[in-house]
């Protein structure tokens, strides 16, 4: 698997807070896509994608604590 990273512009973290940061793709090329968002506040949006089609979605606030955020549109980065 290869790994790319992008900056992104300021949007909200699931925080609450306006940050910027960096979109980590990662793909297989066999269905296993591992989409990251590592906000500068220290936030993190993850979703993957597994070989069966089933998708996991998590978002984690900067002080560690798991929040339910509501779906983001898919950037396809």
């Amino acid at each position: 698997m290869t790994g790319t990273k992008t900056p992104f512009d300021p949007e909200t973290a699931p925080c609450g807070k306006k940050s910027g940061g960096e979109r980590l793709l990662d793909d297989d090329g066999y269905g296993l896509v591992i989409r990251d968002q590592l906000f500068d506040c220290g936030c993190r949006r993850i979703r993957h994608e597994y070989h069966d089609g089933s998708i996991h979605l998590s978002a984690i606030r900067h002080d560690g604590k798991r929040v339910k955020d509501p779906i983001q549109p898919d950037h396809g980065v």
